[in-house]
C-alpha cells in the first residue's frame, strides 16, 4: 500500500468512527497530514509509508502543536525499517505512538485498543499489577513458584506487581497460560509527549517575525510553527478573551496565499480555532471561507488584543453561509 491509497484508507476508517476531518495539508512542507476530532479528542495525523522517515524537527513542531491546541500526534505508517507494522502493536517515533491503520480500524471501529508497544530489545505488554499480585495470593502461589514457572527471578515478579517493569509478550503469554487469565493492560496511545524546547527554538525563525511580534506586542502569545500550513498559533491572554486560539498566516495575497486560506478554515474548524490571514498590501475581500483577513496596516492600527479579536469576530459574523 502506498501513501497515497495508506492516507485514504485512514480517511475511511476516521470517517467510519464519526470523525470531523480537516481537508488534507497538501502545502509542503508539512508537519502533518491531516486533523480529526471525535467529540472531545483532537488528532493530528501523519501519514508516513516509512515510519523512520519522520524526523526529530517535523516530529517536535506536531508535537508541539499538538500541544497548544490540546490535541495527540498520531502516526499512521505501514513499514518499519524492512518489515511491516504489525497490528495491535504500537511503535513510538520521537514519543509520538505510531500504528498501522488496521490498528487505527480495531481501537476506533472494534474498540480494541493495543496491547503490545516495541521498544528496544523486542515487543512489550505492560502488566496489571495489583491484579496479578491478588490473583497470585488467591491461587496461594509463592513469588518463587511463579517465578519458577516463567524463567524469571523473583525480583522480576516483584517489579511486575509493582508496576515497575513491563513483560515481554512470550513472558505474558506464558503468565496468562498459567494463572488462567490475562494481566496485559491497553497501550495508552494519548499520553503526554514533551516537546525539545532546543529544536522548536532552532525551528521557529521566518519572513513573518514582524508581525508576528507586533501580535505579541498587542497582548498575544504568539507560537510560531515551521513545517505547518499557518505561520503560528496565536494565543490570546486579553482579559475577555483569554482561551482564543487562532490559527495564524502571514504573506502576500497570492494564488498560493488563497489555497492556504482554504486549508486554514478546514483545520480550524475541526480544531475549534479562529483563522486569520494578515496581509501584506490592500485586499478587497474581508474573509476566504470561515478564515479572515487583515491587512498588515490595520494590525498596526491595534494595541489591545481584545480590541483585535473583537474585529476578527464582527468579520466573522459577516461571513455568509451558504
Amino acid at each position: 500500500m502506498n501513501k497515497e491509497l495508506l492516507i485514504l484508507r485512514v480517511i475511511s476508517v476516521l470517517s467510519k468512527a464519526g470523525f470531523i476531518i480537516s481537508a488534507r495539508c497538501d502545502i509542503r512542507p508539512r508537519s502533518f497530514d491531516i486533523a480529526a476530532r471525535q467529540d472531545e479528542l483532537l488528532l493530528l495525523i501523519k501519514v508516513l509509508y516509512n515510519i523512520d522517515g519522520l524526523n526529530e524537527e517535523t516530529a517536535n513542531e506536531i508535537v508541539y502543536i499538538s500541544k497548544h491546541l490540546d490535541g495527540h500526534p498520531v502516526i499512521i505508517g505501514e513499514k518499519t525499517r524492512d518489515h511491516s507494522l504489525e497490528s495491535g502493536v504500537v511503535y513510538f517515533r520521537y514519543g509520538i505512538p505510531a500504528i498501522d491503520a488496521d490498528t487505527l480500524h480495531d481501537y476506533f471501529i472494534e474498540e480494541t485498543p493495543p496491547l503490545i508497544y516495541a521498544a528496544h530489545g523486542g515487543l512489550y505488554v505492560n502488566i496489571d499489577g495489583e491484579t496479578l499480585k491478588n490473583e497470585r495470593n488467591r491461587k496461594n502461589t509463592s513469588l518463587g513458584t511463579l517465578a519458577t514457572h516463567l524463567g524469571v527471578s523473583r525480583r522480576t515478579i516483584s517489579k511486575y506487581e509493582e508496576g515497575e517493569m513491563a513483560a515481554s509478550v512470550d513472558v505474558a503469554v506464558k503468565l496468562e497460560e498459567i494463572m488462567d487469565r490475562g494481566f496485559a493492560t491497553a497501550v495508552n496511545l494519548f499520553d503526554e509527549v514533551r516537546v525539545n524546547e532546543e529544536i522548536k527554538r532552532e525551528s521557529s525563525c521566518n519572513d513573518s517575525t514582524d508581525i508576528l511580534s507586533k501580535l505579541e506586542e498587542i497582548g498575544f502569545d504568539v507560537l510560531p510553527t515551521w513545517h505547518a500550513p499557518f505561520d503560528a498559533v496565536s494565543l490570546s491572554s486579553g482579559r475577555k478573551n483569554e482561551n482564543a486560539k487562532i490559527l495564524t498566516g502571514v504573506g502576500e495575497f497570492t494564488n498560493t496565499m488563497l489555497k492556504k486560506a482554504h486549508l486554514m478554515s478546514s483545520i480550524s474548524e475541526v480544531t475549534l480555532t479562529q483563522s486569520l490571514l494578515i496581509v501584506n498590501g490592500v485586499i478587497k475581500a474581508k474573509n476566504i471561507e470561515k478564515t479572515i483577513l487583515v491587512e498588515t496596516k490595520e494590525l498596526n492600527n491595534f494595541d489591545d488584543s481584545d480590541d483585535f479579536i473583537n474585529l476578527i469576530e464582527e468579520r466573522r459574523g459577516k461571513i455568509k453561509v451558504s
